[in-house]
Formats: structure tokens, sequence, C-alpha cells
């Protein structure tokens, strides 16, 4: 081989191409995108709605049937008492909201958050959803099933 010659390569050079940062995962920010649409659904419909002064009921203002456990038993099911929830944090009151169902506050936290992840992840492409993937495990269901029946629980002695 001659020294001017140009060296032959084994293997060729990748060049990557680079993708501009709006279309990046696509995919991912359009699902994060619906997740934070019907969360701020969920939010919204909390709030436009007027908590029933029994604590539960308020589902009644979106059509659906009462509770049918609460009618036949007079006690509370395990969800009686969320959507009220809901229609009190969207009217400012925390703890009205706490103090009537727990874990219905609790969902109310869960579905902000859920919102502000979405939205971030949809607008900016981070990937909130690979932070939150470790938390979705077996355990977690776990204690948040035992906060669900802690919160009925509660629900049913100061029924």
């Amino acid at each position: 081989m001659h020294m001017s010659e140009p060296a032959e390569h084994t293997s060729p050079i990748r060049v990557q191409e680079r993708t501009h940062p709006l279309r990046a995962n696509v995919p991912s920010r359009v699902f994060a995108a619906c997740i934070a649409l019907v969360s701020l659904g969920v939010l919204g419909m909390g709030a436009w709605m007027q908590p029933a002064t029994d604590g539960h009921g308020t589902h009644t203002q979106l059509g659906l049937k009462p509770c049918m456990w609460a009618v036949t038993l007079d006690k509370p099911c395990m969800t009686c008492g969320m959507t009220t929830s809901f229609a009190h944090a969207g009217e400012g009151q925390w703890i009205t909201s706490f103090l009537n169902q727990p874990m219905g506050a609790f969902l109310v936290l869960l579905t902000s958050v859920m919102f502000w992840g979405g939205a971030t992840q949809a607008i900016t492409g981070a990937r909130i959803g690979t932070m939150i993937q470790p938390a979705l495990r077996p355990r977690v269901f776990i204690v948040l099933g035992a906060m669900l029946l802690l919160a009925w629980v509660y629900k049913v002695v100061t029924w």
C-alpha cells in the first residue's frame, strides 16, 4: 500500500441520523397526552359537580344510579364517597375531601400527578413513564389495596 492511497476500512462508519426533538418518541408522547387529557377530564368533572351533603351519592349527577350496597344495606361500599371526595377537592376543600373518603383524596392527588406527568412527557418528550415503571410492583398494589380497605373501614365507622 502506497502512503498517498487511502486505507480501506473493513466496517463502514455508521452515521446516526438526528431526529428533530419534537418528533422523537411520538407514540409515547401521544399516549402521555391521552393520559393527561383523561386525568384532566376526571379532575374537571370533579370540579364541575356539587359535593353531595350526605358524603356519598355525587355520582348520581352523572346519570348513574345510587349505590345499591348503600341503598340495600345502609352501609357504604368500598368506593362510596370517592366521587364526592373529588368534588370537594374540586371546590378546594382538601380537608373535607380527605375526611369524606381518604382514599378518594389520595386518588385526587394521584390523578393530578398523572395529569402533570402526562402533560410534561407529551410536551417535552421527557421519559416520565420510565421513572414511574419501577414503582409498579406487586407490593405497591398490596399497599394500595390495604389503603382502600382502611378507607372503607373509616367510611363504615363514620357513616
